[in-house]
């Protein structure tokens, strides 16, 4: 049992028991082995690319089709002309679809990203060029493979198939017109055989590609169950909140931070009062309402980068990176004052009150000597009547403190009255209430 003037040891009792979930504290036993989640994070795989890095991927590939036949030329296999209409070609078509996008046309098609468009005028760009210089038939084949494997994750597999049946009787036009213009029998002999080799390869390919596609989809619906269970797994599914596995590993997450960049700290432990008065009055499932009531009312005044779970039974945890005592002060305060102030049919006294712990983090120290602080705070407000907030300050000098003063009910977003006692003295507690 915590007391007011002495600092409580950690020893297996029924206010602090050493279980498992409780052991999450102490990262003594397992340092160097388990990782923050900010650590894992920095290790994943990085997200979805970026518009602006899909546009570059489509230049580059463009760039490198372009390079190869900027190649030709300088060898002389390749005309001037030939250059400058596939120039001309890029940079129409990459108009014309930064034209499309930027309109929104696109969003009322199935297919929004227009992977099919996008690589049937790649292909049909190819095929113009094989026209013009017979000599990039070399080149067609593995730059064609490549337009369609950049398609391969959006386009439908009969598309797919029919893309490659569109490349397979170009081909076959683009060859009877080069004999029809040049009557020329080895060139045909040998475009002939290209021809065959493509026609073979292509729908093996597209078969391929088929198969990649359906794993795709199996392991993206398989990453987006996971989610949703790490999701589920993180939440309390009876209020919503974050719940006691989460939120001991993210306080351990914020003191590494805290330590590294020296930025501010704060923690709050909530307790609902009489909470088994409660049930007994309402009942569990009344019980359980309460609970999802305050959950709500907490969730709704903290701000977007405080930490807010359910810890075990009517306790709750509330965390405040990068934020001094003061503001997190003001953030308690608020709190108990709107449970307060809430209406309860059924109950006795037809309210409900917390009673709520808060302190600082001092560089250096565990996360379990930090949350004792706070846990030590929450009985004193229990001790001294409940319904209020203490401050228990960290016992070095030249610490912040605050004390809050009784807030009247001016609406919903009245600020509590807060005054800074002066001078300070080390390990004092400051009560609202």
């Amino acid at each position: 049992m915590f007391s007011a003037r002495k600092k409580p040891q950690f020893t297996t009792t029924d206010v602090f028991p050493l279980t498992d979930a409780i052991m999450d504290f102490d990262d003594s036993a397992s340092e160097g082995i388990r990782l923050s989640r900010r650590e894992l994070d920095m290790r994943r795989l990085p997200g979805q690319r970026t518009t602006l890095q899909k546009w570059l991927i489509v230049v580059c590939l463009l760039c490198l089709y372009l390079m190869v036949v900027v190649v030709f030329h300088a060898l002389g296999m390749v005309q001037p002309r030939t250059v400058y209409a596939l120039v001309a070609m890029m940079g129409g078509g990459l108009l014309l679809f930064l034209l499309i996008f930027r309109s929104g046309v696109n969003r009322r098609l199935r297919e929004k990203r227009l992977k099919f468009p996008i690589v049937f005028l790649a292909l049909t760009g190819m095929l113009a060029v094989f026209y013009l210089e017979p000599v990039t038939q070399i080149v067609l084949a593995p730059f064609a493979f490549v337009a369609l494997a950049y398609g391969m994750y959006r386009i439908r597999r009969a598309l797919a198939y029919l893309l490659g049946f569109y490349l397979i009787a170009g081909y076959a036009a683009v060859v009877a017109l080069h004999y029809w213009e040049q009557q020329n029998a080895a060139l045909l002999r040998l475009e002939l055989m290209h021809l065959l080799a493509l026609g073979a390869a292509v729908p093996a390919f597209v078969f391929l590609i088929g198969k990649v596609q359906l794993l795709h989809h199996i392991l993206h619906r398989a990453n987006r169950k996971i989610k949703n269970i790490q999701e589920d797994a993180q939440r309390d599914t009876l209020l919503g909140c974050y719940n006691r596995r989460y939120i001991v590993t993210a306080l351990e997450e914020q003191q590494q931070l805290a330590d590294e960049t020296g930025i501010p700290l704060c923690l709050a432990v909530i307790d609902l009062d009489h909470f088994k008065r409660i049930n007994d009055a309402l009942g569990h499932l009344g019980g359980d309402e309460v609970l999802r009531a305050f959950a709500r009312v907490a969730q709704e005044n903290v701000r977007a980068e405080d930490i807010f779970g359910r810890y075990g039974g009517e306790e709750f945890l509330l965390i405040f990176p990068g934020t001094a005592l003061l503001p997190a002060l003001n953030t308690c305060e608020r709190i108990r004052a709107q449970v307060e102030a809430q209406t309860w049919k059924g109950l006795p006294r037809g309210r409900v009150t917390v009673s709520i712990g808060v302190t600082q983090y001092v560089p250096g120290e565990s996360v379990l000597e930090f949350f004792s602080r706070a846990d030590t705070a929450t009985y004193l407000a229990k001790e001294g009547g409940r319904n209020q907030v203490v401050v228990e300050e960290p016992t070095r000098k030249g610490d912040p403190s605050v004390t809050v003063q009784p807030v009247p009910d001016d609406g919903e977003d009245a600020e509590p009255a807060v005054t800074v006692p002066t001078p300070l003295h080390p390990g004092r507690r400051y009560a609202s209430g």
